[in-house]
């Protein structure tokens, strides 16, 4: 595939050959699950993805579309400690790996997330959870309330053991960690 990301001019038709066989040239290609188009454009890597998550969804949809299954279950699946814990480990593999840095170079997991610009894994799952509860207090009055919102506002009995986060706990205590306020859901831009 050629690139022609520039307006530059370019070199005319050429061939690029393997042993005496002719490569054929291509629009576009996989590069590492994206895909790479010649003009610079994103377009079939976009289609590519909705795609993909649209089969993920055909594999779970026998699940989340069966009656038998509470809505509980489908509609508040908690994230737990160890499961950010994965989510931020296999980042930052990715992460190290993409900027050549193995772990015995000892770099810290701060600087290879700064040198990236990407936010933590924590933060994109805080910044989401806040994002649907601006969304919760926003909505009218007369919208059906889900049932997870109903188990968070009101008390659940409990088993044994040490008692599980509610949403709503796990929504206040990440406010008054960032210092906000349910007011300051109610309006969209902040």
């Amino acid at each position: 595939m050629e690139c022609r990301f520039s307006k530059g001019t370019q070199e005319g038709d050429m061939e690029v050959r393997l042993d005496m066989q002719v490569i054929p040239k291509r629009g576009s290609f996989k590069y590492f699950g994206s895909i790479i188009q010649g003009n610079g454009e994103i377009d079939e890597d976009v289609t590519h993805r909705i795609r993909a998550g649209w089969m993920k969804w055909r594999l779970v949809s026998d699940v989340l579309c069966d009656k038998n299954v509470s809505m509980r279950l489908k509609e508040c699946w908690p994230v737990k400690n160890s499961h950010t814990q994965q989510l931020k480990v296999a980042e930052l593999r990715i992460l190290r790996w993409m900027c050549r840095h193995a772990r015995l170079d000892k770099i810290r997991n701060e600087v290879i997330q700064e040198k990236v610009g990407v936010a933590s894994v924590e933060d994109k799952i805080r910044e989401a959870r806040l994002r649907w509860f601006g969304h919760v207090k926003r909505r009218s009055i007369e919208a059906p309330v889900r049932r997870c919102e109903r188990l968070a506002s009101v008390g659940s009995r409990r088993g044994r053991g040490r008692p599980k986060n509610s949403w709503g706990e796990v929504i206040r205590r990440e406010m008054a960690q960032l210092e906000l306020t349910e007011d300051m859901a109610l309006d969209r831009r902040v």
